[in-house]
């Protein structure tokens, strides 16, 4: 689509079969981020993967901006419903842009409650960094496991991290809906040279600022 910036794309794949290395509960991981991680949920796996990967994008890619899209939990139909997926971020003008680039093609986001001081202690291990899965279900369990992918960048990291929760919307009964593409695409369309994604693009000038504002905020908007 003729972008002009570094764009990486990290598959967290794993095939979830059973065999005699398969994670037990109480087994104690020590991640790509160096961080150790307690299991006391086997079927909250996924993040574990995840996690890796936004390690790998931060330590090895040096990006300065990380998205991660994944079918996170089934919570997530019950925060933000089956039409809109959730969004849990560290930068508000991001939360507001994936917002609006979801208005824009379509693929419709809602943000989740971001307050890991208050969450991640959800994640509290007496013998790891953190345990995988939270303690109470009742306490936005959506919004704490993006809380734990996040953490193994570091919450104090300076750059944007966003995290989308897809779970619900990417199936309509027993058929997928592509959720997702357009999104994305419509969400970094303003650092491609095709003039419609520019249009629905809502980081960045679409066309309609003043030269003087783009060359001042050309370093802002770039997306990597």
């Amino acid at each position: 689509q003729g972008f002009k910036d570094n764009l990486h794309a990290v598959f967290c794949l794993a095939e979830n079969a059973v065999g005699p290395r398969a994670t037990r509960p109480d087994d104690i991981h020590v991640l790509y981020s160096g961080k150790t991680v307690e299991i006391n949920n086997t079927d909250a796996e996924g993040r574990l993967i995840l996690a890796d990967g936004v390690a790998y994008a931060c330590k090895d890619l040096g990006a300065d901006i990380i998205l991660d899209m994944a079918t996170l939990t089934g919570a997530q139909g019950i925060a933000t419903g089956k039409y809109h997926a959730a969004v849990l971020t560290n930068n508000e003008e991001w939360e507001k842009a994936c917002v609006k680039a979801g208005r824009n093609c379509g693929d419709l986001v809602h943000p989740l409650v971001y307050c890991p001081e208050l969450h991640f202690s959800e994640f509290t291990s007496a013998v790891a960094d953190m345990k995988n899965s939270v303690a109470d279900r009742d306490n936005t369990p959506s919004s704490c496991a993006g809380l734990f992918i996040a953490s193994h960048i570091g919450f104090d990291w300076p750059g944007v991290w966003v995290h989308l929760d897809i779970a619900a919307p990417v199936h309509a009964g027993e058929r997928a809906t592509g959720y997702g593409v357009a999104l994305l695409l419509s969400l970094f369309g303003g650092a491609s040279e095709d003039p419609l994604l520019n249009l629905v693009s809502p980081l960045g000038c679409n066309g309609d600022c003043p030269l003087e504002e783009m060359e001042r905020d050309s370093k802002r908007r770039r997306l990597v």
